[in-house]
């Protein structure tokens, strides 16, 4: 199934607060994501469902999410928080199609986002996204690893990469 058969058996929409629950389920097992706690999924439903979707299944269910905010200090870019596809519909370009609608929709002059050099997959897909749209990328440590407090079990935090993409043709802006 291609990227653009698996988008048109899926709704894409805004997220309700009630779709909080399934979105901390569907980061949760990813088992690559920072969980962050039910709550906040919650609050990001109310407060930043202008810059975020849910993909839908047939019967309503939050299936895949992609989450982002506008930069206060550079409210002309779009920070990409978090993207996750329930397992069950992964390998079908679902995430690229869900950051391709939400770029449209918030029409930002450059997309940032952070990945950790073992999330292969983010990496690929944020790589993609700016090959695919002919935009440059610009990666560069942005939070070392050191500055994250050891996790319970004693682990710590790699580095966070920003990933930087931009600037968008449509607004002849640079970053």
């Amino acid at each position: 199934m291609t990227a653009a058969q698996a988008a048109m058996t899926l709704t894409l929409e805004s997220p309700r607060v009630e779709d909080g629950a399934a979105m901390w389920r569907i980061a949760r097992d990813s088992e690559v994501l920072d969980l962050n706690s039910p709550y906040s999924y919650l609050l990001w439903c109310r407060d930043f469902a202008a810059t975020s979707l849910v993909a839908r299944a047939a019967d309503g269910e939050p299936v895949a999410f992609v989450t982002g905010y506008l930069r206060p200090d550079r409210p002309d870019t779009l920070v990409v928080w978090q993207i996750a596809v329930d397992a069950e519909h992964r390998g079908r370009g679902l995430a690229g199609v869900l950051l391709d609608a939400l770029t449209s929709r918030v029409a930002p002059t450059a997309v940032e986002t952070t990945v950790t050099p073992d999330n292969t997959a983010s990496g690929r897909l944020f790589t993609a996204f700016a090959v695919r749209h002919g935009l440059p990328l610009e990666r560069e440590v942005l939070f070392d690893g050191a500055l994250f407090p050891a996790t319970s079990d004693g682990a710590g935090h790699l580095p966070e990469v920003l990933h930087r993409i931009g600037p968008f043709p449509h607004t002849g802006a640079s970053l």
